[in-house]
């Protein structure tokens, strides 16, 4: 499924323990149930792709894994080179230079030719 709201925040690292974990909404709020909602709004997460940071703590990873379907956990370090590689794609680029040689008229050589004869 390349469509999939999951694909833009695979890990770009290994997992590794952090004390710190980042949490993504990725699934839309309509038709979930509705402890999952509370879940979700204890957590700060009210918006689809928004990110909130929390320590790692046995309540949080009781919570992520009831909404385990609609959320994504990073790292420090997934999120960090995640936010690296999206600031690289978004960055501006440098200009494009293109240099434009002068036209060079055989008319005019021949004018002047023309005049000096004269």
């Amino acid at each position: 499924m390349s469509g999939s709201a999951f694909n833009a925040f695979k890990s770009r690292v290994p997992v590794a323990w952090s004390p710190l974990l980042y949490i993504t909404l990725v699934r839309g709020l309509p038709g979930t149930r509705r402890i999952h909602r509370r879940t979700l709004e204890a957590m700060r997460l009210r918006r689809c792709h928004r990110t909130v940071e929390h320590r790692t703590t046995p309540s949080l990873l009781g919570m992520l894994t009831q909404v385990k379907r609609l959320v994504v956990v990073e790292t420090e370090e997934m999120y960090a080179a995640r936010k690296q590689a999206e600031d690289q794609r978004r960055a501006p680029r440098p200009p494009l230079v293109v240099s434009h040689h002068p036209l060079t008229r055989a008319a005019p050589a021949a004018e002047d030719a023309a005049a000096a004869a004269q």
